[in-house]
């Protein structure tokens, strides 16, 4: 058995062993496996079914990581991302009132899907990539990022709505900030301190303290796997050819594309597979987010990318696909752990009296925590964007604070990109943009021409 895996994924020649994968594997599912936990949080507000959701979840994190562990071999795990959800959930489902719903959001999903894995097998993918500045796609990394800290902020009743200021700091001495913010610290020392899973660690020891103080109602730790049935094959195909889908079907598409390609460069640098600057199979890697991302949409998940978690596991020596096989079938055990994830993300329903107003709120405690400490990570990208430039620093700040401010990606995306070809071509720096710049501006420009 062991001489089959060695030449199945090439341990022995990748200079790794059996233990190193494994250790690998496990600690890549403890870095990112707060997904779990968090994801049918973020679509339960879709109104999508939390425990659907969470099988969803499980399984197509299983599906894509096992593609990539036997087709591309390399030690990386694949999940619904982070900010792809808030964007399925706010910018597309609540924000079009009713005229969207989940089920037409995950059908857009799934064609996204199937377009990505299109364009990676025949070479289109590099195109798209090089009509975005670096600055522009820096831009949009943080604007998630700062996006999904707003979102952690709210949930966690850290921030609370205001007639005056639309938001204001709420009750910060109330028992579900003080446990939010107690798991803030307690996630970021831990990660400080170079803790292997700090974020899962966090949530589990901020759901313990929530259940011995009644905060939340503690319904055991294993169980039989809910019902997928609320969201399996539920999506509208048909509905994609409602007002307004096409761009969101655009911007899932960008977003894999630009989650998937910084991630497997990231990773791959980190395990030195890169050679001459390139990564080999990374066709199969891409397709395994595609396909990934099919899959999850069938299944009832919004888009699924690879995690940049993984180069957690790979610093713990994971080299080859096995580290990944291990990874997906910690996803699939997870399966029975429903009672424990509810507990983690289910929510709290809480009255709060900030400036003599109350307000009734649903929050969740013991999964804000992980959101804040992703934005705060995938923020450190606004580093890259050259900001001494200004006809690339105006579009990239565009984009990066529309984001949070109007809870759309899309609206961040379209003002950068317009604003950077109206500033380049403005400036006579009109040649150093891509021509194919120029249409989806004009595009995104005649979009708002048209609804106003």
């Amino acid at each position: 058995m062991s001489n089959r895996l060695d030449q199945l994924f090439q341990v022995s020649a990748s200079r790794s062993s059996f233990r190193l994968e494994v250790i690998g594997g496990i600690t890549t599912f403890m870095a990112m496996s707060y997904i779990i936990a968090v994801q049918p949080a973020m679509l339960q507000n879709a109104g999508m079914d939390f425990g659907a959701v969470m099988v969803a979840t499980c399984l197509s994190s299983c599906l894509a990581t096992l593609i990539m562990a036997f087709w591309a071999n390399y030690p990386i795990g694949i999940a619904p991302a982070m900010g792809h959800n808030a964007y399925f959930t706010f910018a597309v489902v609540l924000a079009s009132q009713g005229r969207i719903s989940w089920q037409v959001a995950l059908a857009g999903v799934f064609v996204a899907g199937m377009i990505f894995a299109l364009i990676s097998r025949w070479g289109v993918r590099e195109r798209i990539i090089e009509v975005i500045p670096p600055s522009l796609q820096h831009a949009i990394a943080v604007g998630i990022g700062l996006l999904i800290t707003v979102i952690g902020l709210e949930w966690s009743g850290i921030v609370v709505p205001s007639s005056a200021t639309y938001v204001q700091l709420g009750r910060l001495s109330s028992p579900p900030v003080l446990l939010s913010i107690g798991g803030v610290l307690l996630i970021a020392v831990l990660m400080a301190r170079e803790f292997k899973g700090a974020i899962l660690i966090g949530m589990l020891v901020m759901c313990a303290v929530a259940a011995l103080t009644g905060l939340i109602r503690f319904q055991g730790i294993v169980a039989m796997p809910p019902s997928i049935e609320p969201t399996f094959l539920k999506l509208d195909l048909a509905g994609v050819l409602s007002p307004g889908m096409i761009e969101v079907v655009f911007v899932f598409l960008l977003l894999a594309l630009f989650d998937t390609v910084g991630t497997l460069v990231g990773v791959a640098t980190e395990a030195g597979l890169m050679v001459d600057g390139k990564l080999p199979r990374a066709r199969q890697a891409f397709l395994a987010d595609a396909l990934g991302t099919a899959a999850g949409a069938l299944l009832g998940t919004s888009t699924v990318t690879s995690y940049i978690e993984s180069a957690t596991g790979v610093s713990s020596g994971a080299r080859t696909g096995l580290a990944s096989l291990v990874t997906a079938l910690l996803f699939l055990a997870a399966l029975f752990f429903h009672p424990l994830v509810s507990a983690i993300g289910g929510g709290i329903s809480w009255q709060q009296t900030v400036a003599g107003r109350t307000e009734s709120l649903h929050l969740y405690p013991v999964a804000a925590p992980a959101l804040i400490i992703v934005g705060s990570l995938m923020v450190k990208s606004v580093s890259r964007i050259l900001w001494t430039d200004l006809t690339e620093a105006v579009p990239a700040f565009l984009t990066l604070i529309i984001m949070p401010l109007t809870f759309s990606i899309t609206d961040g995306i379209a003002f950068g990109f317009i604003a950077h070809a109206a500033l380049k071509a403005a400036s006579g720096k009109g040649r150093e943009v891509h021509w194919g710049m120029y249409l989806l501006a004009a595009v995104l420009l005649a979009r708002y021409i048209w609804l106003s």
